[in-house]
Formats: structure tokens, C-alpha cells, sequence
């Protein structure tokens, strides 16, 4: 017959209860089953497969009871050296627990594995045990955000702690608990070897989220988990053109994935905070792309029948696009984080881009100091990006500097006056077009009657034109997981289209 299990009691008040006082109601008892905790421990020390088998991230700190916590504890060391745990090989760890002790000694153990009935549903002893730890979790958060709207001893900041009841739920939802601690390096290279699954799965070239291009991802690997990528060029580069285009691609390889069962894809969901730009004009500039219309024909109208049957087609094919377009302006850091929180928990985005820096605002502490401002910024991007665990893309503006010199090719140094960006980037890169610049300047045709007589210098222009027209540089300035460089790519700019550029096809100039 088997043994009834004494089980630890819970505490009269847990951490965060405040004792009974006179005429206040009763202390609730915060969320937990004791049972359910005793008969999935007996259950994994009968089976220890049963580790291998969870469906929820089970942590130690999970268990209401502190002592389950360091059964599950040592239980999950000793399966990491492969060995076999059962109350025997656990009974030496315990000798010496004062929680034990209150129990009659290791002999608890034993009591745990006396029924076996955990062994009838695991897996929902599991998910409750989670759940609700999660519970208790939110608790917690309920009252130390309650405690904090009643406290009006220091400034009375709403919007502040409404972000950071936000913050704090977000962490709830995914299942944290708060307290992050380090990782161990078993996990880290665990990680590390998933990436390199996937590069290998890709063809060798994306170990990130795709860009979309070839030539970007072979030398960037695509675009990585917590990095912060900064676009930036001076205004007519086509910064805007080419995250719009990565933004794309990226949405539109998860969804042709998804089109083809394809579990592990390198295409993501995607939000993109338009600071600039209204999510109308962004749509009309993608459906321009796609439908090989230019979206200066869209806007007046100026197509035809069957340019609008093309654009229609389009608007269908992208009508399940997980693009998210957020075009609220002058957006604070603290502002965008929750935003993008709330997206990430509701549609799982993989990709955050932002056009442009400039264009937000910091927390109001520095509105004194633009320098430090953008500083703040750009370190509350990175911070976003390492806490979302998604790629970051934020578009900025360069100095002046660059027009005051021969070679119009941005460098890092064009980027020192906007503080900390540089340093907060985890890969800075340049767009740089010749052709804009030979454009402008044209030498001026003289007219003589009716024939129009060109000039030796103009006909080296034209010459010099034709070399580089349609041709673009991304210049990889730092990255800091690989090698620097340039990327040749070709702009198509009344489509506002960047793509590979094909072998050979690099015109002359600077491109050859």
C-alpha cells in the first residue's frame, strides 16, 4: 500500500504578502500546488526521459515550494552528466537540507516515487507547475505597480509607469520571471550551433534573417539576433528605398515559407516605425516596386488598364504580408520599446526597422544636448534589440561634412558628431550612389538655333553618366561580427528598387 507524502507547508504570508492587521481583510494566498509539484518530481525520478519531454521551460525557481526547487535543481545537473537520478543517487546532496530535515530526512525522496501517479500526466503537471509560477509572477508585478500609482511622495509620472507595467507584463508573457541571471556556456554555444545550422540550411550564406540580397547576405551573414544596424548616407542616397526593400524581403520570404511548410525560415515578421513617411506612402512605394510601376505614376494616376490590373495582382499577392507599419511621428525611445513589445507579443515580429533616428525623441532629460539626446537613443535601440532578441535596423542622417570633400564616400567619422552611435552599432553601413552627385553636375548646353550643338565637356559628362547610372555602393564601414567592405549593388530609382548587381555588370568609374 503505498505511503502518504507529508508535503512542506506553505508559509502564512509569502514574499510580497503583508501580515493580517486589525480590520483589513484576510491575506489571499498567493497561487501554488504542492501536490501537483510532489507528483511531477516523483514522476521524473521514476522516468527521467520525462526531462527530455517537457513542454514548458521548467526552471527551478518555477516551484512554490523552495525545496522542490533544489530537487528539480539537482536533478537537472545530474542528467547533464548523463547520469541515472533516483532518490538514491539524490540522498547524498540532501543529507545536510534543513528543508529536508523538517520532513524526516532524505527519506522524502523516497515518498515521492511511492504512487507514481505523476506518471499519468506529466506534461500537465508541467504546464500547471508553469503556469501558475506565472501567476505569482504577475502578482508580484500587480502589487509593486499598484504601491507605485499610490506613492505620490516623488515626481507623478503616468505615462512613465504605464510603460514600465508594459515592460514588466511583456516580461510575464514570455515567461520570465525577472531576474535574469547569466547564461551557462553549454547554452550559449547551444545557440551558437543553431546558427550555424541554419547558415548551412540556407546555402552557406544566412545565419540571421535574410536581407533579401545576395551580395548582402554573403557578406554580412544577414542580419543577427540583438544587433543594431545603422543605415545612413546623405539625403538622396536611397536609405529609406533600401529598408524598405529589406523589409519586404524579409516579410515576404517568411510568408512564401509558410506557403511551403517550411518550419525553420530565414524571413521574419516585420514592424517598421515610419517617423517620415505616412504608412500609405510606404504601402503605394511597395506596391510600386513590386508591380514595376513607378510610384509617381500611382500618386497622379497616371497608368493604365492594365498597369492597374499588374498593381492589383500585387495587392493581392502582398495582402497577407506580415509587414506591421507604425507611422506615429516623433516616437520617444521609451515609447517605440512598448510599441514593439506589443507587436512582438502579438505577431511574433522578427525584424524592427526605424527611418529615421533623428526623427525621435529621447526621454525630454536632454532636449538641451541634441548629441547626448541621440545618444540615448541609440542606446535605448541596441537595449531594445538584446531585450527582444531581434535585429534592429535604424536609419540616420550624416553630417555636412561629407559635401566638403572630393570623395563624397561617407565615413565612420561622419557619424562622431551623433555621440554614441557609432559605438552602440553593431554594423554600421553606408549608401553611397556616384550617379547622384555626377548628376548634378551637368555642365550647361549652350543653344545655337535650332541644332543643339553639345559641348566637349558635356559629352564627357554624358560618357562619365552612363559609366555609373543605376549603380550603388553599400559600404560596410563596421561590423563587428566580420570583415568591412563594399557591397556593388543597382538602384532602380523610379521604382525606388535596389537588387544584386549581375556579374559583369558593373559599368566603369569606381566600379570596375
Amino acid at each position: 500500500m503505498a505511503s502518504t507524502i507529508s508535503l512542506p507547508r506553505a508559509p502564512a504570508h509569502s514574499a510580497g504578502d503583508s501580515p493580517d492587521t486589525p480590520g483589513a481583510p484576510a491575506t489571499r494566498a498567493l497561487p501554488a500546488n504542492l501536490e501537483a509539484e510532489a507528483a511531477f518530481l516523483g514522476a521524473l525520478l521514476i522516468d527521467n526521459r520525462l526531462a527530455e519531454e517537457m513542454n514548458v521551460p521548467l526552471r527551478p525557481e518555477h516551484f512554490f515550494e523552495p525545496l522542490h526547487g533544489r530537487i528539480f535543481e539537482r536533478t537537472q545537473i545530474l542528467l547533464d552528466k548523463q547520469m541515472v537520478v533516483t532518490p538514491v543517487t539524490l540522498k547524498p546532496y540532501f543529507d545536510g537540507d534543513a528543508g529536508m530535515a523538517e520532513l524526516g530526512g532524505t527519506s522524502y525522496l523516497a515518498r515521492l516515487t511511492a504512487d507514481g501517479q505523476g506518471l499519468l500526466a506529466p506534461r500537465a503537471l508541467a504546464q500547471q507547475i508553469y503556469d501558475l509560477a506565472l501567476l505569482r509572477e504577475l502578482v508580484r508585478v500587480g502589487r509593486e505597480l499598484v504601491e507605485s500609482a499610490l506613492d505620490t511622495s516623488e515626481e507623478v509620472e503616468p505615462m512613465r509607469q504605464i510603460e514600465t507595467a508594459e515592460a514588466r507584463l511583456f516580461e510575464v508573457a514570455e515567461g520570465a520571471t525577472g531576474n535574469s541571471e547569466a547564461e551557462s556556456f553549454r547554452g550559449a554555444t547551444g545557440k551558437a550551433l543553431e546558427m550555424i545550422e541554419t547558415a548551412i540550411n540556407s546555402g552557406g550564406h544566412v545565419s540571421g534573417k535574410t536581407t533579401g540580397f545576395a551580395s548582402i547576405n554573403e557578406k554580412c551573414g544577414g542580419l543577427h539576433n540583438s544587433d543594431l544596424i545603422i543605415i545612413a548616407g546623405r539625403p538622396g542616397m536611397g536609405k529609406s528605398s533600401l529598408a524598405t526593400n529589406i523589409a519586404f524581403n524579409c516579410a515576404d520570404r517568411l510568408l512564401r515559407d509558410k506557403r511551403d511548410g517550411i518550419e525553420k525560415s530565414v524571413g521574419a515578421g516585420v514592424a517598421l516605425f515610419s517617423l517620415e513617411m505616412s504608412s500609405d506612402q510606404l504601402a503605394t512605394r511597395i506596391l510600386a516596386e513590386q508591380a514595376g510601376i513607378p510610384s509617381e505614376a500611382l500618386r497622379m494616376g497616371k497608368i493604365s488598364r492594365d498597369d492597374f490590373q499588374q498593381l492589383s495582382y500585387a495587392s493581392q499577392r502582398l495582402a497577407e504580408l506580415p509587414l506591421f507599419i507604425d507611422d506615429t511621428p516623433a516616437l520617444s525611445v521609451s515609447a517605440l520599446r512598448t510599441r514593439a513589445r506589443r507587436l512582438k507579443r502579438r505577431h511574433d515580429i522578427g525584424l524592427i526597422v526605424i527611418d529615421y533616428l533623428q526623427l525621435m525623441q529621447g526621454s525630454g532629460r536632454s532636449q538641451d544636448n541634441r548629441v547626448n539626446e541621440i545618444s540615448e537613443i541609440s542606446r535605448g535601440l541596441k537595449t531594445l534589440a538584446k531585450e527582444l532578441q531581434v535585429p534592429v535596423i535604424a536609419l540616420s542622417q550624416l553630417s555636412r561634412a561629407v559635401e566638403q570633400r572630393e570623395d563624397k564616400r561617407p565615413m565612420l567619422s561622419d557619424l562622431r558628431e551623433s555621440g554614441s552611435i557609432e559605438q552602440d552599432a553593431d554594423m554600421v553601413w553606408f549608401i553611397f550612389r556616384e550617379d547622384y552627385y555626377v548628376a548634378s553636375r551637368e555642365p550647361k548646353v549652350p543653344h545655337g538655333g535650332s541644332d543643339m550643338k553639345v559641348t566637349e565637356a558635356h559629352a564627357a559628362w554624358q560618357a562619365e553618366m552612363e559609366s555609373v547610372f543605376g549603380l550603388a555602393e553599400l559600404i560596410i564601414a563596421k561590423q563587428r561580427h566580420g570583415a568591412t567592405g563594399k557591397v556593388r549593388m543597382r538602384f532602380e530609382p523610379k521604382v525606388t528598387r535596389f537588387s544584386d548587381l549581375a556579374e559583369g555588370d558593373y559599368g566603369g568609374g569606381s566600379y570596375g
